[in-house]
C-alpha cells in the first residue's frame, strides 16, 4: 500500500518501446530529484539514445510530462483495484483506495502534484487528453464504490444520480487531496501514521455524507472532463 506510485519494472527496452521508455526514465529521474526541472537530453541519456530521440515521440517537454502524468494514473488506479480486489464491502473498498491515494502522493510528492496541479492545465483550463482519460479511469474506481453503497446505501450510477455521486466525490477528493498535500509538505504527520490517519479522516467524512450528500450544482465538472 505504501509503494512509490512511480516505480517501473526494469526490463530489456527495443526500438518499439522508445515512447515508453522515456516515459520510464522521466517518471525515475522525477521520483529521485523531486522536481519537474529535468531535461530531454538528460532523459535520453538515461534511456540509452541519441538526445534528439525523444523529439521523434514527444513534440515538447509539456507532451512528455502529460504522457508521465498519464502513467501515474495508470499506475495509482492499477494500486486502488488491487488494494480493493479482496474487499466485499463497498465502505473498505472506498477506504483502502483512500489509503493508497494518499500513501502513493506521500511517497511520490512531485509525481502527485504533477498529476494533480495546474502545471499541465491549459489557457483554456483544460488538461492534456491523454492525462484526461487515464484520470477518469481512476476516478470510475470511487464511483463503483459509491454506487455499490459505500455510503450507507446503493446509488445507480446513472444521469440522474450524476450531481449526487459527483457531490460525494468533490468531498471524498478534498479531504484525501488536502490530507495528502499535509503530510507530503509535512503540516501534519509523521508519515508513519498516514494510513491510521486516513483511515480517521475518511470515517469522519462518511459519516457525514451517510446523513446527506450535497449534490454539485448543474453545470460542475469533478475530475478533468474527457471533453476538452
Amino acid at each position: 500500500m505504501t509503494q512509490n506510485i512511480s516505480s517501473t519494472e526494469q526490463r530489456p527496452y527495443h526500438h518499439g518501446d522508445l515512447h515508453r521508455a522515456i516515459v520510464d526514465a522521466a517518471l525515475d529521474v522525477l521520483s529521485e530529484s523531486q522536481t519537474t526541472e529535468f531535461s530531454l537530453r538528460e532523459l535520453a541519456r538515461r534511456a540509452g539514445v541519441s538526445h534528439n530521440a525523444p523529439y521523434k515521440h514527444f513534440a515538447d517537454k509539456r507532451e512528455l510530462l502529460a504522457a508521465v502524468s498519464a502513467v501515474g494514473f495508470e499506475l495509482l488506479s492499477k494500486r486502488m483495484a488491487e488494494a480493493t480486489k479482496e474487499l466485499d464491502s463497498p465502505r473498505k473498498r472506498l477506504t483502502a483506495m483512500a489509503r493508497a491515494y494518499v500513501c502513493g502522493g506521500v511517497k511520490n510528492p512531485a509525481l502527485y502534484r504533477l498529476m494533480f496541479g495546474g502545471y499541465l492545465a491549459g489557457q483554456d483550463d483544460g488538461r492534456p487528453a491523454i492525462e484526461r482519460t487515464a484520470a477518469y479511469n481512476m476516478k470510475a474506481l470511487i464511483v463503483g464504490a459509491i454506487s455499490d453503497g459505500a455510503l450507507g446505501r446503493p446509488i445507480a450510477d446513472t444521469e440522474a444520480n450524476t450531481r449526487t455521486i459527483d457531490g460525494a466525490i468533490l468531498i471524498f477528493w478534498s479531504q484525501m487531496h488536502g490530507l495528502t498535500l499535509l503530510l507530503a509538505d509535512r503540516l501534519v504527520g509523521p508519515s508513519d501514521k498516514m494510513e491510521e490517519l486516513t483511515g480517521n479522516v475518511l470515517q469522519g467524512m462518511l459519516d457525514g455524507l451517510v446523513n446527506s450528500i450535497p449534490a454539485v450544482p448543474e453545470g460542475v465538472w469533478v475530475g478533468p472532463p474527457l471533453a476538452g
